[in-house]
């Protein structure tokens, strides 16, 4: 994802609203700028190992700082403590090669990203005006820091603005900025209530576009949820006087392209469906199947502050 992201754009802004933990936070990282207000926070980035024969997960970090606590007792003490030995004939070699693997790994992607991005334009240091010579140390000490999990304790733990200036990680408080902070809580509202409210589960939006994919309604006058699985509806494209929309039959598959007119008329496009403005309802020309879709009318109406017309 993070290769995806920076060979399209030149300049990436990462925008944390609420929490982003785990590789979330090491994705974060990946950005030229990070901008976090009141609500934000990361997660510690300590690697997460799942254990094959009880399926618990567990700190990789830690399991291998409490390895090492029982192997400064044992220097200590000349002896190892008898309630150890089950434990231990528990772990195998390559366990604890695993972990030390996962850490490792974390930590170079932490320090290569920041050192690539995030420090990319960090020419000179702000209070000496001299020029930046320590891109790689400070990378490697945030890293170390965030993966640390004896310093955070926890993998649920909020690393919120303040710990992340104490590390000297240069965070934008988008709260301070008022018009900014407006459109991003707005925006994050917009996009809390779609989910929560609507049928729609996945979008996909730029500039100049919206893609959404959600259950609709089917088989009844009445719109009625169905699984993901049975139907899935796309509104491929947004225009200025039309709205087009992908429907597949639930019954027979069938694929349709519907074009819903907004606020005027305009002339059907060729092998294209009219939306039925007056009851909602679309009869599938394969089997015959009505579907009630006012759902979708409800969604287009909403994002494009039109109404369907005829």
């Amino acid at each position: 994802m993070v290769r995806a992201a920076r060979a399209k754009y030149g300049h990436v802004g990462i925008i944390i609203h609420g929490m982003t933990k785990s590789a979330g936070a090491i994705f974060a990282m990946a950005g030229d700028e990070i901008l976090m207000g009141i609500t934000s926070s990361l997660g510690p980035i300590d690697a997460q190992i799942i254990y094959p024969s009880t399926g618990k997960r567990f700190s990789a970090d830690a399991f291998l700082e409490g390895l090492e606590k029982i192997k400064q007792e044992v220097l200590d003490t000349g002896k190892l403590n008898s309630a150890y030995i089950p434990i231990l004939q528990n772990i195998s070699p390559g366990e604890i090669q695993h972990c030390e693997n996962a850490q490792t790994f974390s930590r170079t992607l932490v320090k290569e990203w920041l050192r690539k991005y995030k420090f990319s334009h960090w020419k000179v240091h702000k209070s000496t005006e001299k020029s930046v010579t320590v891109k790689e140390k400070r990378a490697n000490e945030i890293a170390t820091a965030l993966c640390k999990h004896s310093d955070w304790f926890t993998h649920a733990r909020s690393i919120k603005i303040d710990d992340l200036k104490k590390l000297r990680l240069e965070i934008v408080d988008y709260s301070e900025i008022p018009e900014l902070n407006e459109a991003i809580n707005r925006y994050f509202t917009l996009l809390s209530m779609t989910f929560s409210l609507t049928s729609i589960y996945k979008i996909f939006e730029t500039p100049e576009s919206q893609i959404l994919s959600h259950v609709m309604a089917t088989g009844s006058r009445q719109p009625v949820q169905l699984p993901q699985s049975v139907m899935l509806n796309q509104m491929n494209s947004i225009k200025e006087k039309i709205a087009v929309i992908d429907f597949v039959c639930p019954r027979c598959k069938h694929e349709m392209k519907l074009q819903a007119n907004l606020e005027q008329h305009s002339d059907l496009r060729t092998d294209y469906m009219p939306f039925p403005v007056e009851d909602n309802m679309i009869q599938c020309p394969n089997c015959n199947l009505q579907s009630n879709i006012i759902s979708a009318r409800l969604q287009v109406e909403a994002l494009t502050h039109k109404k369907i017309v005829k």
